[in-house]
């Protein structure tokens, strides 16, 4: 596999993860986060840091890693945005969520500086990003897709090529989200519901993982509530946005989406009761206050033994 040099923006959960996956395969990494920390951490793995017209006028590969469209927005043409110091040929991989009309309008502008542009959105979690496993859901040129792949051998196990156009990533990307984030309400008024008839919480995750009714998010957010353990991996506030997007969307294309509203007006009332910044587990919170009941609290650690 070639060796390139990528700059790579957001070092969050998945962001970190994609970094030091494309570290361990060899490549150059620069890393950005207006979280200097997070740099501080990143730079203590291996990593490097420059200014963003350096890091844009050597890298192959800019892969974006930031929450939203505003942000990818910003760091690709803001006023410090890396494309207009990039070479021509060198690509542009956009991971975060954001609407498919937003991604084609990236491409067009990436496309006027004579960069490539991969609509690249992402699924796996802050656990695949640092095995470099991540799933990712992409469309763009064969160009694109030919320069980049060194980077994408590095950061993901399965890359699936949805289009020759920006626009199909995002909107499969959507697809998965609609899915995702209803299933974590789900699994929210699920576990609540047993809870109130006097299940018990571990039990309820041991016997519904091997039932029908489980799925991938029940499996991996329903251990959350029973360890009372909401230490962000994936934040409420990361639904508002995505399932926003989602009903924007749908709204274009004037497609009803009931059940991704109501999944949504879930994650809104656990902002609104301030747990905006704890994982997306804790929508089971809203169901567990309207109903009276008290979910499992935080697992105590002992003293070590001597």
């Amino acid at each position: 596999m070639s060796k390139q040099t990528i700059s790579v923006f957001g070092l969050g959960s998945m962001g970190f993860g994609v970094a030091c996956s494309a570290l361990a395969a060899g490549h150059h990494v620069y890393g950005f986060d207006v979280n200097i920390a997070s740099q501080d951490r990143f730079l203590a793995k291996g990593g490097d840091r420059a200014e963003i017209a350096k890091a844009g006028a050597v890298s192959d590969v800019v892969i974006s890693v930031v929450l939203n469209g505003a942000q990818t927005i910003d760091i690709l043409f803001g006023e410090t945005g890396i494309v207009p110091h990039m070479r021509p040929g060198s690509v542009v991989i956009s991971c975060a969520t954001v609407a498919p009309d937003l991604a084609r309008e990236l491409a067009v502008k990436c496309d006027s500086y004579q960069v490539l542009y991969l609509d690249a959105p992402i699924s796996g979690g802050s656990v695949k990003a640092a095995e470099g496993a991540l799933t990712m859901m992409a469309s763009g040129s064969a160009d694109a897709f030919t320069a980049a792949k060194p980077a994408l051998d590095a950061i993901t196990r399965t890359v699936y090529q949805l289009g020759d156009t920006a626009g199909p990533g995002s909107a499969m990307k959507a697809v998965n989200q609609l899915l995702a984030g209803v299933h974590i309400a789900a699994m929210g008024e699920a576990m609540t519901f047993g809870i109130s008839q006097g299940v018990d919480a571990e039990r309820i995750v041991e016997v519904i993982s091997k039932c029908a009714g489980t799925s991938w998010m029940f499996e991996n957010r329903a251990p959350h509530v029973v360890d009372g353990d909401y230490t962000p991996h994936s934040a409420i506030n990361i639904w508002l946005k995505d399932l926003g997007i989602v009903l924007d969307v749908a709204k274009g294309s004037h497609f009803s989406a009931p059940l991704a509203a109501a999944a949504l007006q879930q994650f809104v009332a656990a902002a609104g009761q301030g747990l905006g910044g704890e994982d997306d587990a804790a929508v089971a919170k809203v169901y567990a206050k309207n109903a009276g009941l008290t979910l499992p609290k935080a697992k105590k650690i002992g003293p070590k033994a001597k």
